[in-house]
């Protein structure tokens, strides 16, 4: 008798658990899902403010408005081209400098010292105006470099690399060792392919901090077509008035409407992070757990 109220009890409690989450899910998805039916939604829709969880008076009118935007395009390529560049530097570097971080004192003498000088640039920072003086006096502004090397090194995850890497057993490294194994083997052939939950998490967050990054581009880049694309979102969706607008672009907007027209633009920029999450997700998870607790 007892284990049959258990059971129930069980399967209420899974039920709840069910409905809970499922509500969560659709309160975190309801705003994605909004400006998706609001880019696919006529203008006169959006403005009468009809347009909930399904397009109404569906046109691919902004879709077409935003593709004939050679400036979107362009910017579209410089975060491709960002992203690329800056996640496999920050991936090598990342991996490079938490490897030898994860070792005990009696490996690595200063890896005390050496942690509290990257740990002290998380609580202290230079700067805007330092840092863009850096950055203007190394040559860098209006180039790719300036939106990938500044951000080449993020400590946090630097952090959560190091400790999942002194997570692991040691009897890995030391039979390693007996093999003749040197600290570049032991890195690339033994850390490296175990490492693969705490690898995916660190590169899901460098891809995502690459792609929505927008003040960097405004800061550090004079010209507008080396913009990326977060950065021109800004400008020409937060930013950008009629006023400046080319008569062509004024038809289109009338005919597209300023809301319909954000909406396609905010979700053609998420699409790629939405396409890759799932990818990650299984490793995502175990590993910002296991990076983020030192026994």
């Amino acid at each position: 008798m007892p284990s049959y109220r258990q059971s129930i009890g069980y399967r209420l409690f899974t039920i709840g658990n069910m409905v809970f989450l499922t509500l969560l899910a659709f309160t975190c998805l309801f705003p994605l899902i909004h400006v998706f039916s609001v880019s696919l939604s006529s203008a006169q829709a959006v403005s009468a403010g009809a347009v909930k969880l399904w397009p109404v008076d569906f046109t691919l009118a902004s879709y077409e408005a935003v593709f004939a935007k050679k400036a979107f395009l362009q910017s579209f390529g410089v975060t491709l081209q960002r992203t690329f560049l800056g996640t496999t530097i920050s991936m090598l570097l990342i991996t490079l400098l938490a490897y030898p971080l994860s070792k005990d004192s009696k490996q690595f003498r200063f890896r005390t010292v050496y942690s509290w000088f990257f740990v002290f640039t998380i609580i202290f920072g230079g700067g805007l105006i330092p840092s863009y003086m850096v950055v203007k006096d190394t040559g860098l502004i209006d180039s790719i470099w300036a939106l990938v090397i500044p951000s080449a090194v993020p400590v946090f995850n630097v952090v959560l690399l190091l400790n999942f890497f002194r997570n692991l057993p040691k009897e890995l490294e030391e039979s390693a060792r007996l093999d003749g194994a040197n600290h570049w083997t032991i890195l690339w052939r033994i850390y490296v392919p175990v490492s693969l939950p705490a690898l995916a998490t660190v590169l899901l967050f460098t891809v995502i901090g690459h792609w929505n990054s927008w003040f960097d581009g405004l800061i550090y880049m004079n010209q507008p077509e080396n913009y990326p694309l977060q950065t021109f979102l800004q400008t020409s969706i937060v930013s950008k008035g009629l006023a400046e607008m080319t008569a062509q672009e004024v038809e289109k907007f009338l005919r597209v409407n300023d809301r319909t027209g954000r909406a396609a633009q905010i979700f053609v920029a998420a699409l790629p992070i939405l396409l890759a999450y799932p990818f990650l997700q299984r490793f995502f998870m175990k590993g910002i757990v296991m990076g983020s607790v030192k026994e």
